[in-house]
């Protein structure tokens, strides 16, 4: 979710960008089988329940600890939503225990930090929160670590434990509307069955 972007005005000073007006914004996103969302940290430190109105109000559905099944070429694919680590219970067993046994699923979760914890059969959770470092400098790293584990899901796809996870740097700031060394990226993932 990129309600915690910021549009700065003299760079330290910022307003957060409504999540109705967000909502209006992303509504316009065309996706074959729908377009769906977790929410983060800063959307429940927010409103929760104000962000996931402004989206649902606009055709994007949210899943929070919840399971949907979607038809993609005529096959069932079920879409796993669970709760962010830093600031909802997360029932990531019981969750993924909804989808029926043998069923093909994706899972999304706002903090990646969660991916030991997820059952290997799931084959892939998509995850943001750590901004790719945000800030990174050469040799040294990123300045803040937004993650328990340092760098090791900070960006990028990791293949662990059988099953793979993929962390997206996003398009947004958190805390200091500032980026070096890490390229905002909107990223399309092309999936295909073994």
């Amino acid at each position: 979710m990129i309600l915690g972007d910021y549009i700065s005005s003299n760079g330290w000073t910022s307003r957060r960008i409504e999540p109705e007006v967000i909502g209006a914004v992303l509504k316009n996103f065309s996706a074959p089988y729908g377009t769906y969302s977790v929410l983060g940290n800063h959307d429940v430190w927010y409103s929760a329940r104000k962000v996931r109105a402004g989206l649902e109000q606009n055709g994007i559905k949210v899943l929070d600890n919840e399971v949907l099944q979607i038809q993609v070429r005529g096959v069932p694919l079920w879409l796993v939503g669970l709760s962010d680590l830093w600031t909802r219970p997360q029932q990531i067993a019981e969750t993924v225990a909804e989808v029926p046994q043998g069923q093909t699923m994706i899972a999304m979760t706002h903090n990646p930090d969660i991916f030991p914890d997820v059952p290997q059969r799931v084959p892939l959770l998509l995850a943001g929160h750590t901004h790719g470092g945000q800030v990174r400098f050469p040799f040294i790293g990123s300045v803040v670590q937004s993650s328990r584990f340092g760098d090791r899901y900070e960006r990028g796809q990791i293949f662990e434990n059988k099953h793979h996870l993929f962390v997206t740097t996003g398009i947004g700031t958190s805390i200091v509307p500032a980026r070096f060394g890490v390229t905002p990226e909107i990223v399309l993932l092309t999936l295909r069955s073994e």
